[in-house]
């Protein structure tokens, strides 16, 4: 009887073992995705970042990246816990998964309590960001000392299919186009073929006018970007509460052995 006993709780606890392994290999596999797309934000996305005039979309990568490498560190934790039966490694585990849900739960009511009071200003706030877009275009497009932004206006324009900060016309405003002795009214990479100089034509054939301008097509961007990390978010902190679950099972179904 004694034997039957121990063969059962030998089974649910080989059992338990497994299915918190599983969820701990999909909590390194959300943990990566995380982490690339903040290290895809910033490689391959800075140069729109100097284009906002902002350290906030920087620091936002940034904190993606590090969340990322967080969520990894503990998933490799869980595993080690989870295969060689460690109990108190299993009790670290569990506490720092808590300690991150509890961290998700008041980050996000601090979001939403930030959302509902600065919404009337919102609007402002994104009046701001095309101001301020409008105003780096104008300003410091091929001049001197500002290649990086030059080459990220000409790349803005060409991957988003969209001239200017609001609209085409928002250069005959720019400090280029006013200095120029070809009559070159938008840039070059504003045309959908672009060609040496292409941008004398200002016309709806010859240059993308897309209604909200480059800025309109960078904001959905970045809406995106965090949609995806917002669905991320949430299948982490389902994989977190079976963590939790299935940890204490493990915790509690091993015998007492020796820390």
């Amino acid at each position: 009887m004694e034997t039957r006993r121990e063969n059962s709780n030998g089974c649910g606890t080989i059992c338990l073992k497994y299915i918190l392994f599983i969820v701990n290999i999909l909590f390194l596999l959300a943990g990566g995705a995380v982490l690339a797309v903040g290290v895809w934000t910033l490689v391959e996305k800075s140069d729109y970042i100097s284009l906002l005039n902002s350290s906030f979309y920087t620091a936002s990568a940034y904190i993606v990246i590090t969340a990322g490498a967080v969520v990894i560190v503990t998933g490799i934790i869980g595993c080690c816990a989870t295969l060689r039966e460690i109990k108190c490694l299993l009790i670290v585990y569990l506490v720092l998964l808590l300690c991150f849900f509890v961290l998700e739960i008041v980050v996000g009511v601090l979001a939403c309590i930030s959302y509902q009071e600065c919404f009337p200003f919102c609007h402002q706030l994104d009046e701001e960001l095309r101001q301020n877009l409008k105003v780096t275009m104008q300003q410091k497009y091929q001049q001197v000392g500002e290649d990086s932004v030059t080459q990220a206006v000409d790349k803005l324009h060409q991957e988003f299919r969209c001239c200017g900060s609001n609209s085409s016309s928002d250069w005959k405003d720019s400090i280029w186009v006013q200095a120029a002795q070809d009559q070159q009214r938008v840039p070059d990479s504003c045309c959908k073929t672009p060609s040496i100089l292409c941008g004398i034509r200002d016309h709806p054939s010859n240059v993308y006018k897309v209604e909200g301008g480059c800025v309109m097509q960078l904001e959905e961007f970045i809406l995106s970007q965090l949609y995806i990390l917002g669905g991320l978010g949430i299948g982490i902190a389902v994989l977190q509460l079976f963590g939790m679950m299935f940890t204490c099972c493990l915790h509690q179904n091993l015998k007492d052995e020796p820390y």
